[in-house]
């Protein structure tokens, strides 16, 4: 019989191969999400679109990532996620292969929604590493898988960056090779068993959905979930909006506006990392509180537009303007993208520590709740862009709802301390 030590460097070693191919994979799958709001600048002129056909492109990947992401946590659980990783890359690589091929507005959007399939790798994902990982490195894990998300901001880099060099379709075919590449090293190096390594998670599979969402209510995942919605949803929502916004407010081109949108997302993707490490030490509630009100800080200041003061002197009127240059205002963006991703890493740990043998599917809970507030806010930033004539009230309304989410979840967490006080044994 293996001793502990034993079993922790079999752990650690299993860790050591699954955690790069589970991120390298996300990353990839984080990049469709994107792939289109770059990509799609080329093809609108190429084929002609309206705005309504270009709409669709930039929503189907997060549309269909929403509605894919419970099934594929609740086939996880059933089937294992090793498979539905399997299944939801090789769906990925078929995408590619279409993007490829095609070269009418069906094609593509019929490769947009199979995108979507990003939100089923995440769910499974995951679980995957999840079930390799002890409960002290749980926060830093999920920190270092989440980080995959930097996918988005590379293909803002690569997009043009190909389309310079060859054509757009470079970039399809180069996540083609490294999705076919993870593929096989997925399917090489990890055993059908690794999906149900962890005992702590090996429990009843045929426990009822109605059952989980009871347990769900008693451990406060339905109001954690809704905070990441919040927190992550806004993170996705400004990764889409930025590039448009910068250009405009700089007068750039596209192309420049995408580029400044990666310092937003990348440093905000790897302050996972940080978060979940951080909650791994001093707890989670401590550190989303923190992070929250830096986020927060940086709103205040990024929600002011350009604007001129006339101050009517003895003698003459004296005009006084005031507007962040790029750089500053870029500084303030990079904050605001690291305490929003620090926020969602430890947030993330809260909940699956919570219901951590039902981590696919609660992490296809959370993709639909953070799906379903980015697909929201771009709709809801347009709207109020149109009625204010505002570029920067896109802050504001941040602001506000972040507001709120730090009210809720400071009630939500000093209730939660409660209960667990007054738990017998405690």
């Amino acid at each position: 019989m293996k001793s502990e030590a034993d079993q922790e460097d079999e752990r650690l070693a299993s860790l050591a191969v699954v955690l790069p191919l589970a991120v390298t994979g996300f990353i990839i799958a984080a990049g469709s999400w994107t792939l289109f709001a770059v990509a799609g600048i080329h093809l609108r002129t190429e084929l002609s679109l309206s705005n309504l056909q270009f709409g669709l492109l930039l929503a189907m990947p997060m549309a269909v990532s929403a509605l894919l992401a419970v099934p594929a946590g609740l086939a996880a659980r059933k089937f294992g996620a090793r498979r539905i990783m399997l299944v939801c890359l090789a769906g990925l690589a078929v995408c590619m292969v279409i993007l490829l091929t095609t070269d009418t507005f069906t094609g593509y959007l019929l490769a947009a929604g199979g995108l979507g399939l990003a939100g089923g790798f995440y769910s499974a994902g995951m679980q995957f590493v999840t079930s390799n990982c002890q409960h002290q490195r749980l926060g830093l894990v999920l920190g270092v898988f989440g980080a995959g998300v930097t996918g988005a901001g590379f293909t803002y880099y690569l997009v043009p960056l190909f389309h310079e060099a060859f054509s757009w379709q470079g970039v399809p075919l180069a996540y083609l090779i490294v999705l076919l590449l993870v593929l096989a090293l997925l399917l090489l190096l990890t055993d059908p068993e690794d999906a149900i390594a962890d005992p702590e998670t090996e429990t009843e599979t045929e426990t009822s959905v109605k059952v989980m969402f009871a347990g769900f209510r008693r451990q406060g995942i339905w109001q954690l979930g809704a905070y990441f919605g919040v927190i992550a949803g806004s993170f996705f929502a400004l990764a889409l909006w930025l590039p448009d916004y910068l250009s405009s407010q700089f007068e750039l081109q596209v192309q420049s506006g995408a580029r400044l949108a990666q310092w937003f997302i990348i440093p905000g993707a790897l302050a996972q990392i940080l978060g979940g490490g951080l909650s791994d030490r001093y707890g989670s509630p401590r550190v989303i509180g923190r992070s929250l009100s830096v986020g927060l800080v940086a709103l205040v200041v990024l929600s002011y537009p350009p604007m001129t003061l006339f101050i009517r002197g003895v003698e003459t009127t004296i005009k006084v303007e005031f507007a962040l240059p790029m750089n500053v205002e870029s500084i303030f963006v990079v904050v605001l993208g690291m305490a929003l991703g620090c926020a969602m890493g430890s947030l993330q740990r809260m909940v699956i520590i919570e219901s951590r043998q039902n981590a696919a599917f609660v992490a296809g809970l959370l993709l639909v709740s953070a799906c379903s507030v980015a697909f929201l806010l771009p709709v809801i930033f347009g709207a109020v862009n149109h009625w204010l004539g505002v570029r920067s009230a896109v802050f504001m309304i941040l602001f506000l709802l972040l507001c709120i989410c730090q009210f809720m979840f400071g009630r939500f967490s000093r209730s939660h301390e409660r209960q667990t006080l007054l738990q017998p044994g405690i």
